[in-house]
């Protein structure tokens, strides 16, 4: 059932580590923790918290069904209109469970379901993995995690400061197919190339049949290769050797497919562990990266989501802009929305009125009734996009007077 939110403008809670996938209109935001008195908390794991892209409100779902337990690191993905959670850690450790939820719900309630009548053998348990989504597939591909003596292979390196008894912690490169038509677990036969490097903190991406791989990171090393798989032929690319200029190396960042043969990159930790801003394009076409000159320098973002909304808009939302691993405070509840590419005419002029709503306030009643339905709601969103700005102004303000 939909909360009452006293404040109309109210965003989804601050977090890092959680999930976030769009389907049609929506953004769907699930999980991850906080810190709070230097305690890592997980979210509850009965909240769904839906941005809508048209009013900009977001509203929280208490959610039904078999819930999973409160997590961080699990890997989100969506197909159909269904949101499927892998893995992820908890206070008992690392998980292999997967679970899915429909989010085209007819009755209003959102009903979490643990697959459990699966054929085949699912991957061993871990976090901090990535998923492509293709052909009714989940496919994913390396992560942090445990296995026992007898599942050591070469598959996993193992984290020399991390074992105990027959149990041994470390990074993951191989591939695991969850066909959701057969309910089937599986591991495909690479028929060739080299894999990429055991990681995790990594980032992956579909453009056609190829599923793309950047950076992440195993033992002390963070790394800024590019890979790709054919998810057809089950072919690896080698490192892809990239013309010009590069990201730096980097974990906890995201990569978005954005048009049919571009990437798009942000954030993340560096390997001298700082946070990033910078946001980069890469061509398919062209072999190369390029960065992006306009992007806020004061907006750094790691362990953060990033989902394409409707139109070629990509939607950043929470994330911490501190270290995680030394100074693990400064989660984020906002949303940066980054264009790249030109908006539609008739969402140039929605906005339009959207922004000037008290200068046109005679003439919006005239409007015909559809065109009016989406004006109001233009009006909605830029009235919480102000109220937001106003609001967040005005917290820095009185920090800045308590500081001095």
């Amino acid at each position: 059932m939909a909360a009452d939110p006293a404040d109309q403008f109210c965003v989804a809670e601050e977090r890092s580590g959680h999930c976030a996938v769009v389907d049609g209109n929506f953004l769907y935001v699930w999980g991850g923790y906080v810190s709070i008195e230097e305690n890592e908390v997980y979210l509850p794991s009965d909240e769904l918290w839906i941005y809508d892209m048209d009013s900009g409100l977001w509203t929280m779902h208490l959610m039904e069904g078999e819930l999973p337990t409160s997590m961080s690191g699990s890997c989100g993905a969506s197909i159909n209109g269904k949101l499927y959670i892998f893995g992820g850690f908890d206070d008992k450790g690392y998980s292999n469970r997967l679970y899915y939820v429909n989010l085209r719900t007819k009755t209003g309630t959102y009903r979490w379901k643990k697959i459990t009548n699966f054929k085949g053998q699912p991957p061993t348990p871990r976090d901090k993995l990535s998923c492509w989504v293709y052909k009714n597939r989940l496919i994913y591909f390396g992560g942090y995690g445990c296995r026992k003596h007898n599942e050591l292979s070469d598959c996993f390196d193992v984290h020399d400061a991390f074992w105990e008894g027959q149990i041994f912690w470390g990074w993951h490169n191989d591939v695991h197919v969850f066909d959701t038509t057969t309910q089937t677990w599986s591991q495909p036969t690479i028929r060739g190339g080299d894999p990429p490097q055991p990681r995790a903190a990594h980032t992956c991406a579909v453009l056609g049949n190829k599923g793309y791989i950047f950076g992440g990171r195993v033992l002390q090393t963070r790394m800024n290769d590019l890979h790709c798989l054919n998810l057809d032929t089950w072919t690896w690319s080698g490192r892809i050797n990239i013309s010009g200029e590069k990201p730096r190396d980097r974990s906890w960042h995201t990569l978005t497919p954005i048009g049919d043969d571009r990437l798009f990159l942000f954030g993340g930790l560096s390997s001298d562990n700082v946070p990033l801003s910078d946001g980069w394009i890469h061509s398919i076409a062209t072999n190369g990266w390029k960065q992006l000159t306009h992007l806020p320098k004061s907006r750094p973002r790691l362990w953060h989501t990033a989902c394409l909304g409707q139109e070629g808009e990509v939607m950043v939302f929470g994330g911490s802009k501190d270290d995680l691993l030394f100074m693990d405070t400064g989660h984020c509840s906002d949303l940066l929305i980054f264009q790249t590419q030109p908006y539609s005419l008739l969402r140039l002029c929605l906005d339009c009125i959207g922004k000037n709503a008290a200068l046109l306030e005679k003439q919006i009643p005239c409007l015909p009734s559809k065109l009016l339905q989406e004006v109001l709601k233009k009006i909605t969103f830029w009235a919480a996009m102000t109220h937001r700005q106003e609001r967040k102004a005005e917290t820095e303000r009185q920090s800045q007077l308590h500081s001095t």
